[in-house]
């Protein structure tokens, strides 16, 4: 399930675990939860994922999800038009056990599944309390960043001591905006762009979120990110590219050639290649996207067969949908191969691992360089771990952002919404890049800060060249 945003910010989508055996599960069908007016037997019940903290109570008339914290267990406030997208999406299959008393669930077809296990009935606690109170949700919050997110010693924060500093500064009655105050002094420096609580104050909507690397901060505060963008659209058009590139898929993607022996693809988002009125989320809309993609990519590489290498460009990506990234790197490898592994318990052991199989389409087997920046983020640093793996792939650019999990979405009792970081990606050998990033095998300097327009253009004539970085 995608993060559905279709805007140039940080996003991911849902990768979570199929019920069984990884690689057998995810070859089963899945079945529709609820289909013309019914629902699945199967389905039917009460179902736990304990890595994530949810109980799902699956009715004829729909799907009560329940948040299972250590300060208790509730139902979320109803979706509304400032709810995060990821608030707003359900699942839609199910891919049950033989035995029935483990399923995995879907948000869309292909989708990995996360992990349920079905429970006799809903717990008594589960509703029990009003923990729409500022020590109820001070509660809540701390109680879920304690025991789903997964990298507070990779990112230097005692999270047991900031609970206990901050717990004197709560008490019913104080307020909106000074509760946000203080949840937003107990996420100060975590500098993760995953990690982040949404909501309103007083009327007031706020965003409480750092780790957004160098150069967008840098950016934003001098020239202004639009007018960047467009400055390094213009400059590809007209300055870098051979004549004749254009955007192609909403632009999100723009492909052309440099001195017509190097091919170009710049691929801004893992998705939001369609404008559609079909719900993010849904199935239409997964398979609008893949479907879009595949156009482009067809074209492009079909162009690109006799040319001499690619430069694949994600040093803009903001991520998006991973179902994307994992084709991309389809489109350039020539034999299956392992891309990167996932564990979502914290427990060592991925439960699952990925694996790519050639694209059907066309693809491109030549010489490839990813180039990434600290504006690489999510799903652009998912396809950049899995591109890494393959033989003609170099990585070019700076460091990548460091922030792969997808956000676990969890909403708090009174509204707001708390997103964290709690899957482990790393690459087959084990090594894990959250928070310090992928490392460049090749350092060209993309965006600098005296010249974070021109110096991309100068990045890609190095590229195109074969000449070494300076």
């Amino acid at each position: 399930m995608a993060c559905l945003g279709v805007a140039l910010n940080a996003c991911a989508d849902t990768r979570t675990a199929t019920p069984d055996d990884p690689s057998q599960a995810a070859l089963q069908p899945a079945r529709p939860i609820h289909a013309d007016g019914a629902l699945a037997p199967e389905a039917r019940g009460v179902w736990h994922a304990e890595a994530q903290g949810w109980f799902l109570q699956i009715e004829e008339d729909g799907i009560t999800r329940w948040q299972d914290t250590p300060a208790g267990c509730y139902t979320a406030p109803p979706a509304g038009p400032d709810t995060p997208l990821m608030g707003q999406v359900e699942y839609t299959l199910i891919l049950p056990s033989a035995e029935g008393d483990v399923a995995g669930f879907q948000y869309l077809p292909g989708d990995q599944s996360t992990r349920f296990e079905r429970v006799a009935r809903l717990p008594e606690r589960c509703g029990a309390q009003d923990l729409n109170t500022e020590t109820g949700v001070f509660a809540v919050f701390a109680g879920a960043m304690a025991r789903h997110y997964a990298f507070f010693d990779e990112r230097g924060i005692d999270w047991e001591a900031r609970v206990d500093a901050a717990r004197g500064q709560v008490r019913d009655g104080m307020g909106e905006a000074a509760l946000r105050d203080v949840l937003a002094s107990m996420m100060a420096g975590l500098s993760d762009s995953h990690t982040k609580l949404i909501g309103t104050a007083d009327g007031e909507p706020f965003r409480i979120q750092d780790g957004q690397g160098e150069t967008l901060p840098f950016v934003r505060e001098s020239l202004g990110e639009m007018a960047w963008l467009v400055g390094l659209i213009d400059q590809l058009q007209t300055e870098v590219l051979d004549e004749g590139s254009a955007f192609t898929a909403n632009d999100r993607i723009l492909w052309g050639s440099l001195d017509g022996r190097t091919g170009y693809i710049l691929v801004f988002t893992m998705g939001g290649f369609t404008e559609s009125d079909v719900q993010p989320g849904s199935a239409e809309w997964g398979a609008a996207e893949l479907a879009e993609f595949d156009l482009v990519f067809d074209e492009a590489l079909s162009a690109f067969q006799d040319m001499d290498r690619v430069i694949l460009d994600l040093s803009n990506n903001r991520g998006g949908y991973d179902k994307v990234a994992r084709a991309i790197a389809s489109r350039f490898a020539a034999r299956p191969f392992t891309a990167y592994t996932m564990d979502t318990d914290a427990d060592g052991t991925p439960e699952h691992v990925y694996q790519i199989e050639p694209a059907g389409g066309v693809r491109y087997t030549g010489p490839v360089t990813v180039l990434t920046s600290d504006v690489t983020v999510s799903g652009g640093e998912i396809a950049t771990l899995a591109l890494r793996q393959l033989p003609n792939v170099t990585h070019a650019g700076t460091t990548t952002r460091g922030s792969f999990s997808t956000p676990l979405a969890k909403p708090l009792p009174n509204g707001w919404y708390l997103e964290l970081s709690s899957e482990v990606f790393a690459a087959p050998d084990g090594s894990i890049f959250e928070e310090s990033g992928l490392p460049p095998q090749l350092e060209v300097e993309v965006y600098p800060q005296d010249a974070p327009v021109e110096g991309h253009a100068r990045a890609l004539r190095t590229l195109a060249s074969g000449a070494p970085a300076q």
